[in-house]
């Protein structure tokens, strides 16, 4: 009976969190998700080290802005007062945000290719989307499964990108859909990383395993949850499979969802039947999780940042999100 109570909270909890996300997502526009770069890739760093829940975010953010004392003051003085740091602040989160909306040009393919392709100029123009490149080298008989140091292929890169007529052309050539890289990443993998539905779809119609697993034992469906790709996620539950599958740590996508602040997932999970109780190897059930919010946000609120100090200034830091510094892939 407690149990079934406990699951109660937490869903009443999830769907205040998720009424909250709908209602700032329509104020600030739609969510857009950062793709990380392929050879910045930490698996460990994909699984936990995502930003928090938006009530902590903001109350560590009212303790970043409390520290700043003196050195505030003093650029308050120097830009010639509030009302213009206000602007210079408005300014550059609108050309932060303009720069990341506007589309990076991939560079010209050359009119003609004379000489031979190698690997690494291969492995390139996979990421490029440059076609004549991929079909020169492998018309030399260059093999599609020529792979790098981490052994990703240009399949690999392809699916990150979401460059479909390259992935087309690698198919057609033999190349090995479920090749794994270092890290026992797919092409599946990968594809869920960059948030290509299309991608996954024809991998799939290829022969592609949709239960592979990483190293972290992870299956796509916890790799399209952690990166917040809803549609890839719906995709995944629509053909039936294993919803509460475990990774290495015993987490299911719905660990893993409820974690990160996926509030989305967290309710597509729910409707198809995801498991609110089912235990890790720490012996953490989703509902513990959900109520692990609450806790953060109090002791945040209840344990300031070490050397924060009152200046009297209320608010919340610019954005109030810290991204987590990527490191060299293991």
């Amino acid at each position: 009976m407690a149990g079934s109570e406990e699951v109660q909270r937490a869903t009443a909890l999830i769907e205040e969190r998720l009424a909250q996300e709908e209602e700032n997502e329509k104020l600030r526009g739609t969510t857009t998700h950062q793709k990380l770069p392929m050879e910045m890739l930490v698996l460990e760093d994909e699984k936990h080290h995502r930003p928090q829940s938006p009530s902590l975010q903001k109350v560590k953010g009212q303790e970043r802005v409390r520290k700043t004392s003196l050195d505030l003051r003093r650029e308050i003085i120097d830009v010639g007062g509030i009302q213009n740091l206000i602007q210079l602040r408005k300014k550059r989160k609108q050309e932060k945000r303009e720069a990341l909306a506007a589309p990076q040009e991939p560079p010209p393919e050359p009119e003609e290719i004379t000489g031979p392709v190698d690997a690494e100029t291969f492995l390139k123009a996979a990421v490029e989307g440059q076609m004549k490149v991929i079909e020169k080298f492998l018309a030399d008989g260059g093999s599609p499964d020529t792979c790098d140091q981490f052994h990703r292929t240009a399949l690999h890169r392809a699916s990150l990108e979401g460059h479909m007529e390259i992935l087309e052309k690698l198919l057609e050539s033999g190349v090995t859909v479920d090749f794994q890289d270092r890290l026992d990443c797919t092409a599946m993998h990968w594809a869920c990383r960059g948030g290509h539905l299309e991608v996954v779809k024809l991998l799939q119609s290829r022969g592609a395993d949709t239960n592979v697993r990483d190293k972290l034992l992870s299956t796509p469906l916890h790799v399209a949850v952690r990166t917040g790709h809803v549609e890839i996620v719906e995709h995944f539950l629509s053909l039936g499979l294993d919803i509460n599958a475990k990774d290495r740590e015993g987490d299911s996508a719905l660990h893993d969802a409820v974690r990160l602040n996926r509030y989305k997932i967290i309710k597509l999970l729910l409707l198809h039947g995801a498991d609110m109780m089912s235990k890790n190897l720490e012996g953490k059930t989703p509902t513990d999780l959900v109520q692990l919010w609450q806790a953060d946000t109090r002791h945040a609120l209840e344990h300031p940042e070490p050397g924060s100090e009152q200046n009297g200034l209320e608010g919340s830091a610019e954005g109030g999100r810290e991204t987590p510094q990527p490191v060299p892939a293991q």
